[in-house]
């Protein structure tokens, strides 16, 4: 829909065209955004939020005229090109001119620069993480959220600890770090809904030095190896989890620095993404290229809640999406898998 009852302006209420002549734009309400309940509704946001985005995000609309593409020629979300989202390790990738409540930056696995993720208001992460909790699992009221996020936990920054802390605040629960006795002794100790939620390396350490008994406990993964561990196959890392906690299903988190939302896996590797969010396909021999349903390739994805920074990301993940909008990751590309167009990259 469109309308001034779903909108807010640019600056929290003022009408303003800091990089415009002649033209007001409006950003949807994350409120709005997080109520999206059709098709409709998701395709209007997106066109709305491109079209500010595109004017006000600098190193997006270079990357648009980069591409020879003009901005006024897009007319449906299909035509909205997906920013590579090593963008955000080179350029500031931000559609406001006040400075940002709080920057998220990711962690830099073998060294590297990191991504930044500029946020306008700390307050709009807040409502979209609580929301996604609350759409896959409940009032996070109800829940214990034990974290064992060694890594995350040490550095300034993460998005993921800062979700984390609020959740446990609005429940119970606690960060642990190293302290596996202490961990299982609360995990047991606690006999209502609760969640194990682990960087991959860790709760496979976890379940090597203890196997500990989980079967009443939702184990979730997240963040990979991070050079701690081999990698090892999605599969067989659950299968191994599965033996040593005692437990059937292991679910995942799917998240990183630089987006807003999170989806989730309740089991069997397949992530369900909520309502503001869409996954897409690209070939990897052409970003611009989106295949069908069941076919693997690069892994685009159009999160709304990204008011801040650019809705558009193309990942350097790789991976499927179903028909339902359901999808899985297969890895991550290297640079010799991505073909096409890196602009404003270096």
């Amino acid at each position: 829909m469109h309308g001034s009852s779903r909108m807010r302006t640019l600056s929290h209420g003022t009408n303003v065209t800091p990089h415009a002549i002649n033209r007001t734009y409006q950003v949807p309400d994350i409120n709005n955004i997080l109520s999206i309940s059709s098709t409709c509704e998701f395709e209007s946001a997106a066109m709305e939020l491109f079209a500010f985005q595109a004017e006000h995000c600098p190193p997006y609309k270079e990357y648009i005229t980069g591409i020879g593409l003009s901005a006024d020629r897009v007319k449906h979300v299909s035509d909205i090109p997906f920013l590579p989202i090593e963008v955000f390790k080179s350029r500031r990738v931000y559609s406001f001119d006040t400075e940002p409540d709080i920057v998220f930056t990711s962690s830099t696995t073998g060294g590297g620069k990191p991504s930044c993720h500029h946020m306008h208001d700390v307050e709009d992460y807040k409502k979209t993480f609580r929301a996604a909790f609350r759409h896959f699992y409940g009032n996070p009221s109800q829940w214990g959220i034990y974290a064992l996020l060694p890594g995350y936990l040490e550095r300034e920054g993460s998005s993921l600890i800062y979700m984390t802390n609020d959740l446990i605040a609005a429940g119970h629960g606690g960060f642990y770090l190293h302290d596996h006795d202490r961990l299982l002794k609360d995990i047991s100790d606690d006999k209502g809904p609760k969640i194990l939620l682990g960087v991959s390396y860790a709760l496979l350490d976890l379940a090597e030095k203890y196997s500990p008994d989980l079967s009443d406990t939702v184990i979730m993964e997240t963040g990979g190896m991070k050079g701690k561990r081999d990698e090892i196959p999605k599969e067989e890392f659950h299968k191994l989890l599965c033996k040593a906690f005692n437990t059937t299903k292991i679910h995942s988190e799917y998240g990183m620095a630089e987006l807003t939302s999170q989806a989730y896996s309740k089991g069997d590797g397949l992530f369900a993404p909520p309502p503001w969010m869409k996954i897409s396909i690209r070939d990897l021999n052409d970003p611009f290229e989106i295949v069908a349903a069941g076919r693997t390739g690069g892994i685009n994805i159009l999160d709304l809640a990204n008011i801040s920074s650019c809705a558009f990301i193309q990942t350097q993940d790789i991976g499927t999406v179903d028909t339902e909008g359901n999808f899985s990751i297969f890895g991550r590309a290297d640079r010799s898998e991505i073909r096409g167009c890196n602009l404003l990259v270096q």
